[in-house]
């Protein structure tokens, strides 16, 4: 933070991620430190999190100094999406939410379409499709009320080609094609080749989608010719795509020679393996299931397939994983191998279900099915099952993109016969002012006007109370499973360690002579130790947890060991590495760790019977050593039953993710080694930069 306006100064103005549709004349100082300010926040890698959003802020602050107008609201635009680069989902949706207002109120078209498209692709990154759908078809009104020139043109496109893709996922291919047939209508009139290389790629998934297998090859060829024609840097890339895409089409058909044909063609390519090592692994995989169909050569699949699996356990795609023991499966049955043949067709539901692959899942059911006719009943009905449960959640779906559709075309068809009614009444009220009556019309055509925008209003209102279900759903369940968790911990860890305390004081006061204080304080004791056994009764009873924020960590430690040497008589010695930044340590690391510690000092005290103990907090690579050692009586790990106090210690270093040792030997002393991952509250932006707006 110090070094903010040395950084300001030095940092040069770099391009914007997202295309704008004109350029910002550079003349106002103060627009000039806002892009400064967001530059820094989006590149700059060295700085913790917070750093960067306090320069986001600073930037947002000297907006509010700018006049309302275009250059106000492209200025928070670029504030907005910078907050949705850092992942500050609250941020974003706040600065969203203002932008959608403020170009609403000043009838800004353009800012209000970017707004809706950032928010689409917000949406679309968190799997919530229908709302994502929803903004692109409002961004696509927002940029339909723009004049008619490449710039607008291309806009209406890309929503076009973005809710294709949407349709698409959702097996909406009728939707999906009306939407991909318009995008490439739009930019075959602006002759911009590489996205109609994208809207004929897109075309040829949808027509693939519904077994129109003429149809898709015909796109993806078409999309081919548009692909030589671009200037594109990754053309060599796209090129290899659109070539696994027509051989995906004709394995899906089962045309498995033609498709043997193809990827060995792809698999020529020079430095496909290195350079694409993931795209060699699915092509290497696919050649050996359409060798194995095309030409029953089950050695030549075995040896491909096994190398696919090489490349597969190398780069750990699970979500591919399931295909190549499907085929490994189909390759077993083949070969005669029936047992062997089910438990890989078995594997493959198994991880088809863990990456939620329902396609894969069906396909794997199916074989199950024909492998294993003992439990074919049992495979029958789960596939069934499943298929009953995708078909309803793709046909809800389909649905909401249907109401959406229809409902923001029939608002635009009734805004267009607004306009025209507002026209006939204008021409009306000229007429009627002569007869003293233009007033009435007006007034019913101003009731009319704010009607259909209540309506407006409702929709995106009832659209955000449906997002904010969704996010909300789930976590009521979680709390409650977390509550007593934390009460069990805290009883034994907390109140349990400050009652030993205060029971060691009273001991020592018992050092007096007189027979009524004796009497007194040996009463208190007993009473103690009776409400010490009913809370451990407790906290052997219940069973989740929760956890807590420790600020001032080190203070906190040094205090609780400082209260225990003073209560117990022990003697103890705590260091810690000074060059760790304990307090911006994540919170379940700090609460954990100084539960542990408390926990075995409590244990040295209470049943080590030891005289001296250190405590030592270390900084190891990317970990934390924390070491507790005593001089007490010992145990033997291994035969020793684990009270409540140990199981908790294990508990908190397996929530952590730590590694515990424990050496101890009667006699000999215990020394407690925790290793933990040091995980901080910071955020590091990735290399990899994403455009949020194709």
């Amino acid at each position: 933070m110090k070094n903010r306006t040395y950084i300001i100064l030095l940092i040069v103005f770099w391009g914007c991620e997202r295309q704008t549709p004109q350029k910002e004349p550079i003349s106002n100082p103060k627009v000039d430190s806002i892009k400064e300010l967001v530059n820094i926040a989006k590149t700059a890698k060295e700085l913790p999190l917070q750093d960067k959003k306090a320069y986001l802020t600073d930037a947002e602050k000297l907006t509010t100094e700018l006049s309302q107008d275009t250059v106000q609201l492209k200025q928070l635009s670029e504030i907005s999406l910078a907050y949705k680069k850092l992942e500050d989902s609250l941020e974003f949706r706040r600065t969203n939410t203002l932008l959608l207002k403020m170009s609403q109120n000043l009838n800004e078209n353009t800012v209000l379409g970017y707004s809706h498209w950032d928010l689409a692709s917000f949406f679309n990154s968190h799997g919530v499709t229908d709302s994502s759908f929803y903004h692109y078809k409002k961004a696509l009104k927002s940029f339909e009320q723009l004049p008619a020139d490449s710039t607008s043109k291309s806009l209406r496109a890309r929503m076009y080609y973005n809710m294709a893709r949407l349709q698409d996922s959702y097996k909406d291919y009728l939707g999906g094609e009306i939407s991909a047939t318009t995008a490439i209508k739009i930019f075959d009139e602006l002759e911009d080749n590489y996205r109609l290389y994208n809207s004929y790629s897109a075309l040829g998934m949808l027509a693939n989608g519904i077994g129109d297998s003429d149809k898709a090859l015909k796109s993806y060829e078409k999309a081919r010719e548009y692909l030589d024609k671009s200037t594109r840097n990754n053309k060599v890339d796209l090129i290899l795509q659109n070539q696994n895409n027509i051989a995906s089409v004709y394995l899906n058909t089962e045309n498995f020679g033609r498709a043997k044909q193809v990827y060995q063609q792809l698999l020529s390519s020079p430095n496909l393996k290195e350079e694409k090592p993931e795209t060699y692994e699915k092509a290497l995989g696919s050649l050996s299931y359409s060798i194995l169909k095309a030409d029953n050569d089950t050695e030549k699949a075995n040896e491909l397939l096994h190398e696919a699996f090489m490349f597969n356990v190398e780069s750990g795609d699970k979500y591919d994983r399931a295909r190549l023991h499907y085929y490994n499966a189909e390759l077993s049955a083949a070969k005669g191998n029936t047992e062997e043949a089910i438990d890989e067709a078995k594997e493959a539901y198994a991880i088809a279900k863990e990456t939620y692959n329902n396609d894969r899942s069906l396909d794997a059911l199916r074989l199950l099915n024909r492998l294993d006719p003992v439990n074919s009943q049992s495979y029958f009905e789960e596939y069934y099952l499943l298929d009953e449960a995708i078909s309803e959640e793709e046909r809800t779906k389909r649905d909401k993109f249907a109401r959406i559709r229809m409902e923001t075309d029939d608002i635009i068809e009734e805004n267009q016969i607004l306009a025209k009614e507002k026209q006939v009444w204008v021409y009306a009220a000229m007429l009627l002012i002569i007869f003293g009556i233009g007033f009435m019309a007006i007034v019913s055509l101003y009731v009319s006007n704010n009607q259909l925008k209540f309506r407006q209003k409702q929709q995106e209102s009832n659209q955000e109370i449906y997002n904010l279900m969704l996010s909300q759903q789930g976590k009521f369940e979680e709390g409650k499973q977390l509550e007593q968790k934390r009460i069990s911990e805290e009883l034994h860890d907390g109140i349990l360690g400050e009652m030993l305390g205060i029971r060691l004081i009273l001991s020592g006061l018992n050092n007096r002579e007189d027979q009524a204080s004796i009497e007194q304080r040996a009463a208190l004791i007993e009473k103690l130790r009776e409400l010490e056994e009913e809370i451990r009764t407790i906290s052997h009873e219940l069973n989740h947890a929760s956890y807590e924020k420790f600020h001032n960590f080190i203070v906190s430690l040094e205090d609780m060991i400082d209260g225990i040497q003073k209560s117990s008589g022990i003697s103890c010695s705590f260091v810690y590495d000074k060059k760790v930044h304990w307090d911006s340590l994540l919170g379940d690391i700090k609460i954990n760790a100084y539960r542990i510690v408390q926990e075995s000092l409590k244990n040295c005290v209470k049943h080590a019977k030891s005289k001296n103990v250190s405590i030592s907090f270390q900084s190891m690579d990317d970990n934390l050593k924390l070491t507790i050692t005593d001089d007490g009586v010992g145990f033997d790990p291994k035969r020793k039953k684990k009270g409540i106090g140990l199981r908790n210690i294990i508990s908190r270093v397996k929530k952590i993710k730590g590694v515990l040792d424990i050496d101890s030997k009667p006699e000999k002393g215990t020394t407690i080694k925790v290793m933990i991952p040091a995980k901080y509250v910071e955020f590091e932006i990735s290399d990899k930069t994403e455009a949020i707006n194709v």
